[in-house]
């Protein structure tokens, strides 16, 4: 119980990061549409790679669903990452295209704007919609309603797939950000435990690496959007 209480803080104090990310979720169709192509078409695959960027190519740093979850820790990760992250991403690829985003914004203090917000939650909604629709649809026994249904269930398919894609994306142009790709000084390798801050406080002013300053100091940073 004190355990999950924790978590629910630890969640609240998110909600206080000031930092945005590169791209919103509708722009990253447009800063790089081949790699939100290539997401779309191959999410898992994708997965995997940017999981781990995220964790600077180190393996050992890996904990399945990056500590988010229940299971997490106890999957046998440290004796075999690779095999574990190829688990993940084939089998929950939902958690681990979220876990990854949990992970880039506690380590780099984002926010997720209400725009960002809205379209995740839409996908959720939708996917639950399309969910009752084919429960009614095989209670009642209709053949238009089954159809409705079926319909329902692609389009539902669809966005989830659209928007992970975008997600995706978002994630690795902040991680470009990161690296230095648009000509920013590349940041260094943080500690392990600072990347993932889900299990402990995090400091309104503490944290923040070279290039995301602290709440009011300077925000927004340079090079993101004006909001």
């Amino acid at each position: 119980m004190a355990r999950s209480q924790d978590k629910i803080e630890n969640m609240k104090l998110r909600q206080d990061y000031r930092n945005l990310w590169h791209s919103d979720l509708i722009g990253t169709v447009t800063a790089d549409t081949p790699y939100c192509c290539i997401s779309c078409l191959c999410g898992p695959c994708v997965s995997y790679m940017l999981r781990r960027r995220a964790l600077y190519n180190d393996m050992s740093r890996y904990t399945c669903c990056a500590g988010y979850m229940p299971c997490s820790g106890r999957c046998g990760e440290s004796k075999c990452p690779e095999l574990c992250l190829a688990t993940e991403v084939f089998l929950c690829f939902g958690n681990s295209v979220a876990s990854t985003r949990f992970l880039l914004q506690d380590e780099f203090n984002i926010q997720t704007t209400q725009c960002d917000n809205c379209i995740i939650g839409f996908m959720f909604c939708l996917s639950q919609v399309a969910c009752i629709f084919s429960i009614v649809a095989c209670i009642v026994g209709s053949s238009e309603l089954s159809e409705a249904s079926q319909i329902l269930s692609c389009c539902a398919d669809m966005v989830y797939c659209t928007v992970c894609a975008c997600m995706q994306t978002q994630h690795k142009l902040e991680m470009d950000k990161r690296d230095g790709v648009f000509g920013s000084q590349p940041m260094g390798v943080p500690p392990a435990q600072q990347m993932s801050r889900f299990d402990q406080p995090v400091p309104p002013q503490a944290g923040y690496p070279q290039s995301y300053p602290p709440p009011g100091q300077g925000y927004p940073p340079p090079g993101y959007p004006q909001h």
